[in-house]
């Protein structure tokens, strides 16, 4: 039976799940074998692939601007955001830092969790108020209690709540299950081999597993009472970085470990590539691109355009959709605006630009408000007419129809 249908089991029988490692214990079962290292979703850390995607991840999240809009006549109208997304942890926890916490838990255990300590004056859908301030809580401090697909308690710090005094979101879901998936669990076995990789090389380059070198005495045969004291004296010496003092006759020579250091580095490598995989990151962003793979674009708006589409949009179109369910009344709704991830450079902008003004997409005061620019005077629309004469636009060429007459 696999871990999933285990832990699926557990929850038909109405008992607890702490964390997101109960599910890698339970695929650990039956399991033997030597020394390993046992992953958590802290523990994870330490590979630099798994830092290097949650970072990313959270860092480009958290720069998106959040845009609150309802319809009007068929047109998408900006409105007030309400101060939860704003300053969603009160005065000392603002809303980039909030949703960069939020995103980094969401891709490390695949759920966030926050106590909601104050409610706004907007009645939601379930009757009660909205929530006005959200205090996010450390993952292992949750314990979650569910009846099959149904969370019936949350306990955070030893204290219950129910379900309605907690924010919590989730991904990686599967139907039927309360909670989101950690990834951490089902990339455990590639994170421990990288981690077991490490272990294997501060063994190795600090003698746990072979001799770093031999002391070799190039003129006697010595007995092992004498070897043993020789070799207390080297240790003794060299543990601390002190001086090694020997006669002529003693040699020592490092044990040389260059195809060990090779497999390790290809084992890293190889592990890298696999982790930026499993939490939804290109390895060429995180510098683990795979040996022999190559994706040329032509700038690198493409590039963010195409990690936009395949990896981080669909997650922040979800968050988009628990933001406007849960945080504004219906019929608002939550965008979170990712142009600031696609932005151009300055010639291919202005090229952009130049092209829906003359194809009537756009007008120039609106593209000089998306430059943050304001509209032109008429100072300025003069002295256009004096450099460039008359400020009509330019008429357009014509294709002639046979046959039409003049």
């Amino acid at each position: 039976m696999g871990a999933w249908s285990k832990v699926r089991r557990v929850f038909t029988r109405d008992a607890n799940l702490v964390t997101a490692e109960d599910l890698l214990n339970l695929a650990r079962e039956g399991r033997t074998g030597g020394k390993t290292v046992h992953v958590t979703n802290d523990s994870a850390l330490r590979q630099s692939a798994v830092w290097a995607c949650l970072r990313l991840r959270a860092d480009l999240e958290s720069s998106f601007p959040i845009d609150v809009y309802r319809r009007v006549q068929g047109l998408q109208v900006e409105v007030p955001t309400p101060p939860v997304l704003v300053t969603p942890g009160g005065s000392e926890v603002g809303i980039k830092e909030w949703m960069y916490s939020t995103r980094f838990d969401l891709d490390r255990a695949g759920n966030c969790f926050g106590i909601i300590t104050e409610r706004s004056g907007v009645i939601g859908p379930d009757g009660r108020g909205l929530p006005g301030r959200i205090d996010l809580v450390e993952l292992g401090q949750v314990t979650v209690r569910a009846n099959g697909a149904q969370i019936t308690k949350f306990k955070i710090a030893g204290k219950e709540y129910d379900p309605w005094d907690v924010w919590h979101e989730k991904q990686y879901t599967v139907a039927g299950f309360p909670l989101g998936l950690s990834p951490v669990a089902y990339a455990a076995w590639s994170i421990e081999a990288s981690l077991n990789a490490q272990q294997f090389a501060r063994d190795w380059f600090a003698a746990g597993i072979v001799p770093s070198g031999t002391l070799k005495n190039i003129n006697k045969t010595i007995d092992k009472r004498q070897a043993r004291e020789v070799k207390d004296g080297f240790r003794a010496a060299v543990s601390n970085g002190d001086v090694f003092v020997h006669g002529v006759d003693w040699e020592y020579k490092p044990v040389q470990a260059v195809t060990q250091q090779s497999q390790f580095i290809e084992a890293q490598q190889y592990s890298n590539g696999d982790i930026a995989r499993f939490f939804g990151c290109p390895g060429d962003l995180i510098d683990a691109a795979v040996s022999g793979s190559s994706v040329t674009y032509a700038n690198i708006g493409q590039r963010n355009l195409q990690f936009l589409i395949m990896n981080l949009g669909p997650a922040v179109g979800r968050r988009e959709d628990a933001f406007s369910r849960k945080l504004v009344s219906n019929p608002r709704y939550v965008k979170l605006n990712t142009d600031a991830l696609l932005r151009m450079d300055p010639q291919t902008r202005a090229q952009t630009l130049a092209g829906q003004i003359t194809s009537r997409q756009l007008a120039p005061s609106e593209a000089r408000a998306l430059e943050e620019r304001p509209p032109f005077t008429e100072d300025q629309l003069a002295e256009f007419d004096r450099l460039f004469g008359s400020r009509s636009v330019p008429a357009q060429p014509t294709t002639a129809v046979p046959g039409a007459s003049s």
